[in-house]
């Protein structure tokens, strides 16, 4: 399948991520946008820079800052003396993939940019809407909110991100093959497509035509709703979240060569998709100021309490 071949590719530059690779393959497929939290130097960058390369689309990267503008990432109208009218000048984000460096060193109005592109996959300058290439992916990077220089993402922002993942740091083993692999330059310019963009419609086409049966789609419903009753939850997931895990584990079924989808495909998907648009109850608790770990912990928690309701284990 094409899809393996994108996972295979991203692998020769991010070496002992599997899990990450798969999710931020999976979210390509299920038309998101992929947010990736960790520490400087993780591999964070590399990962978007790989998956963006493993597919012959339009890219482009911006790198968030403190002084960076709306406009300097949608566009701006720009008045041509000769032909006496305004001409929209597009913005980086008008590319099927958008690597967001950093996004949450740039000030939460500049983030506000990419709220209408990311859930309407258009934008809108001087009364005109402009619509984005298809598909569209966004891709952001961002380090951990307790580090200098940077603004929380709002929760408007983090729900239209179909999954967060962390990097981590690589095992000795992938550490030391790292330095061996790249003292003569990094792999990333050796990356050349393996899916032309014509291909990349057709695998997003043959996802959304998965079957998810009813037992399936209640599932997922039975578990968001258990997020917004918990105790130990403020904030619990949204209908927008239902959704998207439901479109996650469609790519993740036909990833794995099947044309239905399974409980298992929501539990595998669950944390990556859910946990990272809910606030606990006490920020305090666990790392960052949204308790990222502990809400993690809560989401694994709900899904295993979950009970999977009868007929969602088979096609029917």
């Amino acid at each position: 399948m094409d899809a393996r071949a994108v996972m295979a590719a991203i692998e020769t530059v991010i070496d002992g991520k599997r899990e990450a690779v798969e999710v931020a393959t999976t979210v390509l497929l299920a038309e998101g946008h992929l947010l990736v939290e960790d520490v400087p130097g993780v591999g964070k960058t590399m990962l978007a820079r790989a998956l963006a390369r493993s597919v012959d689309c339009t890219v482009s990267r911006v790198q968030f800052t403190p002084d960076l503008l709306p406009a300097d990432i949608t566009g701006v109208s720009v008045y041509d003396q000769g032909e006496r009218h305004f001409e929209f000048k597009p913005g980086p984000v008008f590319a099927n993939i958008v690597i967001g460096d950093e996004i949450n060193r740039a000030s939460p109005k500049t983030q506000s940019a990419l709220l209408e592109s990311m859930e309407e996959r258009q934008v809108s300058v001087d009364g005109r809407s402009y619509r984005l290439p298809d598909p569209f992916t966004v891709v952001a990077t961002q380090n951990p909110v307790e580090m200098e220089g940077t603004y929380a993402l709002p929760e408007a922002q983090r729900d239209r991100f179909m999954a967060r993942i962390s990097m981590g740091y690589p095992d000795p083993a992938n550490e030391v093959a790292m330095l061996r692999t790249r003292e003569s330059g990094s792999p990333i310019d050796r990356l050349q497509p393996v899916v032309s963009h014509d291909r990349l419609r057709r695998m997003i086409e043959t996802v959304r035509q998965v079957f998810v049966s009813p037992a399936v789609e209640q599932y997922a419903v039975a578990i968001a709703s258990a997020t917004r009753t918990d105790r130990e939850l403020r904030l619990g997931a949204s209908p927008r979240a239902t959704l998207q895990l439901v479109r996650a584990a469609k790519a993740r079924a036909a990833l794995d060569g099947r044309d239905f989808v399974l409980p298992d495909d929501l539990d595998a998907l669950a944390v990556a998709v859910l946990a990272h648009r809910m606030m606990p109850a006490r920020a305090s608790v666990g790392s960052g100021a949204f308790g990222a770990g502990h809400v993690a912990d809560i989401t694994a928690r709900i899904v295993a309490a979950t009970p999977v309701p009868l007929g969602a284990a088979g096609t029917a």
